[in-house]
């Protein structure tokens, strides 16, 4: 039985952590607010004080954290990840972060003989409940094919990117693209209750057709029933655009639709929104 250390619990890790043990994998946990993860203590899973002892003499440990810094902080600190974990060790960053972070990651490991992958999933609180997050995966093949029965666990469209930095640079893409659709549907929404038509069976009408998409079929619904509960936070998002559009300028490209649907994001944000989920895009449009 694999041994996991788990570091990072919050809205999908804690999904995540209950389909590794449930694939009877040896989880052990630790987060920064302990209350917050309670349910899983009481549930049987092993708590860590901290981060040292959460990677110590564990066979694969996987980081969920918020922003690059968390990241920074937990894999390089005197107390962190890379110093504590025995060489063969396998780190899986699924943090979606800066893809020169994870190339950083790679090699200081790399030195150690321990082996590291960078692996940001998509699908939100939906895909991590039901274990079918897109996995975007970064690094050596080899260490990839020793991990995939981790991924299994996790997600089902689990696919090898490339060298360290391509399963972030692929998030970056995705990122991207759902910055488009999300503002898409709300801009569908808001058309639609203008004019006067039943947005229920506007969004029963397009959604089947070449206009549908996972946003359509999940988000537009908790648009509409005002269910801003976070899926995916807007202040993690905003992160995860702001990452994307200075790897853009990096290769010399200017994404528009991108820098819009990040200003309107950011404008949410400004107005105390940053805790609710990306569907709460509609209330930049209501607004209008």
């Amino acid at each position: 039985m694999k041994k996991i250390g788990f570091i990072g619990v919050g809205v999908m890790g804690k999904s995540m952590v209950r389909n590794l043990v449930k694939n009877g994998f040896d989880v052990s946990i630790y987060t920064r607010t302990k209350s917050k993860v309670l349910d899983l203590i009481e549930e049987g899973i092993t708590w860590c004080n901290d981060v040292k002892s959460c990677a110590k003499d564990k066979d694969v440990v996987i980081t969920i954290v918020g922003y690059p810094k968390d990241v920074e902080e937990v894999y390089f600190r005197e107390d962190g990840i890379i110093e504590n974990t025995k060489e063969g060790t396998y780190l899986i960053d699924m943090t979606t972060t800066s893809p020169k972070l994870s190339i950083r990651i790679y090699d200081e490991a790399k030195k150690r003989n321990i082996f590291a992958l960078d692996a940001p999933v998509s699908g939100g609180d939906v895909g991590a409940k039901n274990a079918t997050l897109s996995v975007m995966v970064g690094g050596d093949r080899d260490a990839f094919e020793e991990c995939l029965d981790v991924f299994k666990s996790l997600g089902t469209n689990i696919i090898y990117e490339g060298e360290a930095g391509s399963g972030q640079h692929t998030k970056m893409a995705n990122q991207i693209a759902l910055g488009g659709a999300i503002a898409g549907v709300c801009e569908a929404i808001t058309y639609s209750k203008k004019v006067g038509l039943d947005v229920d069976k506007m969004l029963d009408s397009i959604s089947k057709g070449a206009a549908g998409s996972w946003q359509m079929s999940n988000m537009a619904p908790r648009m509409l029933k005002g269910d801003f509960d976070p899926g995916f936070f807007i202040k993690h998002y905003i992160k995860d655009m702001k990452i994307a559009d200075d790897e853009a300028k990096d290769v010399n490209l200017e994404l528009d639709i991108l820098e819009d649907v990040l200003k309107m994001y950011e404008k949410l944000q400004d107005e105390g929104m940053g805790d609710l989920g990306t569907q709460a895009l509609i209330k930049y449009y209501e607004n209008k």
